[in-house]
């Protein structure tokens, strides 16, 4: 019997999409890393029970946070994003956590800037908060290494491929890391949305969105650029196609990024179809109803679409590019 929720909701599960394509399934994948680094810093003394963590969120990791602190008897205390909605606004209320949303913004290169300067004005302010720097701290791998210990027991690690969205660097990253421990050759391959800064595709924005959660306008120090194998950028259009057929194809109901990570993933099981393909799901689509799920009868067949295969990110184009990046260690340039 688990002894908190946050045990049940980090928990995923691996399902099958069909002739070796595997969705791992999260219902809020940043329980796993924010649960696990909340005890990482209570075992070796970092914090105290009772202490203030502090972090910025688009949304998903002020809930993981949340929920940590909860169990582990923390103050909660949230520099969120725009993005974050009322659902997420009441739960973090009723947890005890402090929200301080940022104000209403198109650009999210200004909305992340507003929400660091206002995580140093906390600082400066609250000297004894412990920041969590969910983007640059590595103790968010650690929560991982469980979750690959499952995918390994499961489904071997023989020919095996890892699809997911980049994002702080931690998911995609930990669980390449932890899997090559056993096979050296499990493939990674990121995916990007364009406009993002992590994989230089910022000269490339996307006219719909930027899908949260995926891509950054800012660097983040827990991507390790040298895991990655392979890289899709994927457009809002495209996302959405491969959200709306991995609901109807395979009754997968998850978010936006899960669509992309499909898209990229099917492509990758065509190119190999003698391994198995294994992508990530994040969250659930609840948060994408009005902006995606309704929007299905727009969505494009996901079976006429194919990446722009390109060498070079100055090459990049929407709605779909798919680069070799072969561990390069940093993005040229950068």
């Amino acid at each position: 019997m688990d002894q908190h929720i946050a045990e049940a909701i980090g928990r995923p599960d691996l399902v099958s999409a069909g002739d070796g394509l595997v969705c791992l399934r999260f219902e809020t994948m940043k329980v796993v890393s924010a649960q696990a680094a909340v005890r990482h810093l209570l075992e070796h003394g970092i914090v105290q029970p009772g202490d203030t963590l502090l972090d910025s969120s688009s949304g998903i990791y002020a809930y993981a946070l949340a929920l940590a602190c909860h169990r582990y008897g923390m103050r909660c205390h949230i520099v969120g994003s725009t993005t974050v909605d009322q659902a997420l606004r009441t739960q973090l209320a009723v947890l005890g956590a402090r929200l301080e949303q940022m104000p209403p913004s198109d650009d999210l290169k200004l909305d992340q800037s507003r929400r660091v300067a206002r995580i140093k004005e906390i600082l400066r302010a609250n000297p004894s908060y412990h920041w969590m720097r969910q983007y640059h701290d590595r103790i968010h791998y650690l929560g991982y290494r469980a979750v690959a210990h499952q995918i390994a027991a499961d489904l071997g690690t023989d020919d095996l491929t890892v699809v997911g969205g980049v994002g702080s660097g931690a998911s995609t990253g930990a669980l390449a890391a932890y899997l090559r421990e056993r096979s050296p050759d499990v493939a990674l391959v990121g995916v990007q949305p364009f406009g993002s800064v992590t994989f230089r595709s910022e000269h490339v924005p996307d006219p719909d969105i930027i899908i949260a959660g995926i891509g950054s306008s800012i660097p983040f120090g827990n991507v390790s650029h040298a895991l990655y194998d392979t890289l899709h950028w994927v457009s809002f259009e495209a996302a959405l196609a491969g959200s709306v057929d991995l609901l109807r194809r395979h009754a997968i109901f998850a978010g936006l990024s899960t669509g992309a990570a499909y898209l990229a993933a099917s492509w990758e099981r065509r190119r190999n179809p003698h391994g198995t393909v294994l992508f990530i799901a994040a969250d659930t689509g609840h948060r994408y109803v009005d902006g995606v799920f309704a929007r299905h009868e727009e969505a494009k067949p996901v079976d006429d679409l194919a990446p722009l295969a390109v060498s070079t990110v100055r090459d990049l184009a929407l709605p779909w590019s798919r680069m070799e990046w072969r561990r390069s260690p940093l993005p040229p340039d950068a």
